[in-house]
């Protein structure tokens, strides 16, 4: 399931490429499931601290095979948008993402 437009990209491949500027990211699993929707005011440091700390130890978020990302600048309201697709789509919510995050969303 793929829900940008942006081509699906190998993880630990290009995501050390992406440029610093605000979007939305959504990364998958190795089933190209999506498990993890969030946003940032710069894309270059959010994947790059997720390549140095691995993660930080999220075992969800380690399972992280591909992702997908958007520039942009209403990167809540897309981000809102997308949890509502996948809810639809699915009947659940991405994996990694916490009830509390999707509630304040």
């Amino acid at each position: 399931m793929e829900l940008l437009d942006d081509k699906m990209r190998v993880w630990l491949e290009s995501a050390k490429f992406v440029k610093s500027i605000p979007g939305v990211y959504v990364l998958y699993n190795r089933s190209k499931e999506p498990i993890f929707i969030g946003e940032t005011s710069n894309l270059e440091n959010t994947f790059t601290k997720y390549l140095d700390e691995e993660f930080d130890g999220n075992e969800c978020m380690q399972k992280t095979a591909f992702y997908q990302r958007v520039f942009t600048n209403n990167q809540k309201q897309e981000k809102i948008e997308l949890m509502g697709q996948v809810k639809n789509e699915t009947g659940k919510y991405p994996s990694c993402n916490s009830e509390i995050e999707i509630q304040t969303s």
